[in-house]
This record gives structure tokens, sequence and C-alpha cells, in this order.
């Protein structure tokens, strides 16, 4: 049993009482405490009644769908990481959720092993950036009309926070800490989500394209968050930086 994930709260939300049981049975052998719910209208009553490290949402349920409730909560400023179950092969719907805001994803049917190796590295990414990332400083970097303090885990643009999730957070703290220096998509993938970067997954561009429009003066033109083309992404501060 990992102790470091042993008091921490999941929330599962899948109308599928089979496969959630047998998920939640699984986790709570694992030291996480799991409250289960079937529907949007389930999962409202118990964020109403306490607070959640992670929901597992699952992406097709009768009524208000997992991405419509992804949407809403994060529209009404919910911080709570979301890990979206989807359909295998619904790779629209996966981006989809990604730019709604869920952290991660992972395609059902699932093997629980995997899902709790994604589980434990998005509380990983909550708890604090990953110290591989980190040159060791931990000042806030400005550039343009934002700041960034990976520490706080806090982006302001203009003065005002900007609501990250905390893959975004990751990855943005990820490529301040390396100015100037190109990175591969499977050394962010690993930085970031302590995994390889799977072939044709676009999880790191949709998250890309995402902090773009949260930094970027014009995001079809980044200035800051570049692409290297056959190499990756790179970070490029301000001359004076």
């Amino acid at each position: 049993m990992d102790c470091t994930t042993q008091a921490e709260s999941l929330l599962i939300v899948d109308d599928d009482q089979r496969l959630r049981q047998l998920l939640a049975e699984y986790l709570r052998g694992e030291g996480f405490a799991v409250s289960e719910a079937a529907d949007a209208r389930q999962l409202n009553a118990a964020l109403d009644r306490g607070h959640y490290d992670l929901i597992v949402l699952d992406l097709m349920m009768p009524g208000e769908d997992g991405l419509s409730a992804c949407r809403r909560l994060r529209g009404q400023g919910l911080e709570t990481p979301i890990l979206m179950l989807t359909a295998k092969g619904d790779e629209i719907d996966r981006i989809v959720g990604l730019e709604l805001g869920a952290d991660d994803y992972l395609p059902k049917p699932c093997n629980p092993r995997e899902l709790l190796a994604r589980i434990r590295a998005v509380l990983r990414r909550q708890r604090a950036i990953p110290s591989a990332a980190s040159d060791g400083s931990e000042l806030p970097v400005s550039f343009g009309d934002c700041s960034f303090d990976a520490a706080a885990r806090i982006l302001s643009r203009a003065g005002k926070r900007v609501r990250l999730t905390s893959g975004e957070i990751a990855l943005l703290a990820v490529l301040v800490r390396h100015p100037r220096v190109p990175l591969t998509r499977d050394r962010l993938a690993s930085l970031v989500h302590g995994r390889a970067h799977e072939p044709f997954e676009r999880s790191l561009d949709v998250t890309i394209s995402k902090l773009r429009r949260a930094v970027e003066p014009e995001p079809k033109q980044p200035r800051y968050l570049q692409t290297v083309w056959g190499v990756g992404y790179v970070f490029v501060p301000d001359a004076a930086a």
C-alpha cells in the first residue's frame, strides 16, 4: 500500500454499477477513501456533502453527461482534479474533455492498475510540481503581461489570476524551468505525467494549445510557447529575462 495516498479521497461517477463497484473496491484496497455516484445528480449531492481529492468521471452517462458536467464544474470554479473515462477509440471526446478542464483521461474498458497509476500521477501533480522538473529555483517567472509562480501554482495575466488544471500547471512549470531548451514530447510526458508519451496521443498538444490561449497575445502565432518542428516545444522568455 502506498502510504502517500492513504488519506486521499476519490469520487467515482459512473452509471455502470458493476464497474463502479469493482473500481471502488480495488482503489479502497490501495488505501483510498472512495465514494460512488451513478450520475451527475448524485455527483452534485456528493460535492455538496464534502471535498474530494480527485473525481473519476465517466463520459457517457444518462441525463447530464460527463463532458457537460466537467464544463459546468470548471465554470463554477471547482479545481478538484478530474480524470475522465471515455469509450475506447473516441479520441475527439477525449480531446474535448481536456479542452473543458479534465486533467487526464483513460479509455474504457480500463485496467484498474493503469487507472491507479493515472490517479497517483494526477495527485502528485496536484500536491506539488514534480521535483524532476525543477532547476532549484522557485521564484516567480514573468513574461509578457504574465507572471507564473510554480511554487504557489498560480498564473496571473495583467494582474488577474488565470485558472489552470494541475496538468496545465505542471506542463507550464516544466517549460519555464527549462528556458530556451527544446523539450521532446517524450521528455515532457515523462516530467509531467511520469510516463512515456504514447504514439498518436493528443493530450500534450491540447494542453499546449490551452496554455497558449492563457498566456499568448496571439495564440496562433505563439511568442513564448513555441513549437520546435520535429522535436517538441520550448519556452522562450523575453530577451531581458
